[in-house]
């Protein structure tokens, strides 16, 4: 059931939570798939939703500074720095786990990811259930990531008996994470808040955003894929007229060349990498659910957010 994020919504679904239920909820990233952190049973049902196999950790949100200490330990020097600079916001931290968080959250790993959402929404829910929620996206798991309720109700829906609708998501990409396992700063999923500003911050930041094994959400090989093969191209001239009847055009800005696709889909129409980002998603849920054969995706520079954007379309088409 999709409900406006109204305070009475919010009051029944922590509720629910409490009671060790599950609730979607909007972030500034994409919609979660929350349940009481705390509590195995209720954690084990996002598993069971989402069919998410159990050696992928997930999330924990919270609502204030204090209560990420109640998650992790370690909060100090630079990922107090990073905190302290981006939170509330798209940024996870990977940390050594308090000793409240079951394993089943962590996939069986000492650490766990914690962040403190921009969404008013999600923070007012999780300080109403005075716990922190668990939560990955709020989706089939390998699909495209859900950046409107109803993107959740089409995939999921009575699985999840309440949806707090908070509006489309502002960033539409999922947080970047920067783990501190060993003490040093590792960027193990690429975000909105950009490996430069990181380096800006920081100084030295490694890159590890690939993992047989993974360490946090969002670094298997395949991951935010629609069913409708995706190709990765430098440009329109690398995909002969043959090839586009029945296929669709990805493409961050305008093209001068798009003819013969059956649909195309323009991000931005001046190639602004900050608007494409809030927008791809629901792009790609756009042409998976046309009658296209394959989806061709125009390459971006890797820069800035441009790198993360490119992170998901790699993996879509992996």
């Amino acid at each position: 059931m999709i409900r406006d994020a109204t305070p009475e919504a919010i009051a029944d679904a922590a509720a629910l939570l409490r009671r060790g239920g599950v609730v979607a909820f909007p972030t500034e990233t994409v919609y979660g798939l929350g349940a009481d952190a705390t509590n195995a049973a209720a954690v084990a049902t996002i598993f069971a939703v989402k069919a998410r196999p159990a050696f992928d950790p997930l999330i924990v949100h919270v609502d204030t500074l204090a209560r990420a200490r109640t998650v992790v330990r370690g909060l100090e020097g630079e990922a107090l720095r990073l905190a302290e600079r981006y939170w509330p916001g798209p940024l996870t931290l990977v940390l050594p786990k308090h000793a409240s968080i079951p394993d089943i959250v962590t996939a069986g790993l000492p650490t766990v990811g914690v962040r403190l959402p921009g969404h008013a929404v999600a923070r007012g829910l999780i300080a109403a259930a005075d716990r922190p929620v668990a939560a990955p996206s709020a989706n089939p798991f390998g699909y495209v990531s859900p950046t409107t309720a109803a993107h959740v109700a089409d995939q999921l829906g009575d699985a999840v008996p309440l949806i707090l609708d908070g509006g489309p998501c502002a960033v539409g990409l999922e947080s970047t994470i920067v783990s501190f396992a060993d003490g040093q700063p590792a960027l193990l999923r690429s975000g909105a808040i950009t490996l430069e500003a990181l380096q800006s911050l920081l100084g030295s930041v490694r890159v590890e955003t690939d993992a047989p094994l993974p360490s946090a959400p969002g670094q298997l090989p395949r991951h935010y894929a629609p069913r409708t093969p995706l190709v990765l191209i430098d440009s329109t001239a690398d995909v002969p007229m043959t090839a586009r009847h029945g296929a669709a055009l990805l493409t961050p800005g305008p093209v001068a060349d798009a003819v013969g696709f059956r649909h195309v889909e323009q991000l931005t129409p001046d190639g602004d990498l900050l608007v494409a980002a809030t927008r791809l998603f629901a792009a790609l849920r756009r042409l998976d659910s046309g009658d296209c054969t394959r989806v061709y995706a125009v390459r971006m520079p890797e820069a800035g957010i441009g790198r993360a954007i490119m992170d998901r379309l790699r993996r879509a088409s992996a």
